[in-house]
């Protein structure tokens, strides 16, 4: 069986490596991006789909919110669960990035044991 590929889109290498080892221990696999372009690029050019977004929202080049809202236009991408993790955790923020098409919005610090509870929830 294939093992599931989480895409992890944030500017922070140390935040992608932070989830990455978060995730591989968990046992899922990992495609990270530096920002939102970056995450369209890898995920409209991998012969393996991820079957899950976490972005953070303030990137250069394309935010989270612009990611959201261009893998919402896609009809093939409209379904998949997408988790937020920012610092921003004004309600604000959290309405936008509901709004843009996430399904959870967590504030970092991230506690890795509510990440991968919302994963595994999202992928049920």
């Amino acid at each position: 069986m294939a093992r599931s590929i989480v895409l992890i889109a944030d500017d922070s290498e140390m935040i992608r490596n932070f989830h990455s080892y978060i995730l591989k221990s968990a046992g899922y696999d990992v495609l990270t991006a530096v920002d939102g372009a970056d995450a369209l690029e890898k995920i409209y050019g991998c012969s393996e789909q991820p079957v899950m977004v976490i972005t953070d929202i303030n990137m250069p080049n394309m935010d989270g919110y612009t990611l959201i809202e261009r893998l919402r236009e896609v009809p093939e991408y409209e379904d998949m669960p997408i988790i937020i993790v920012s610092t921003e955790e004004e309600l604000k923020d959290k309405e936008k990035g509901f709004e843009a098409g996430a399904n959870i919005y967590i504030v970092k610090p991230t506690d890795p044991e509510i990440l991968l509870e919302n994963i595994r929830m999202l992928l049920s």
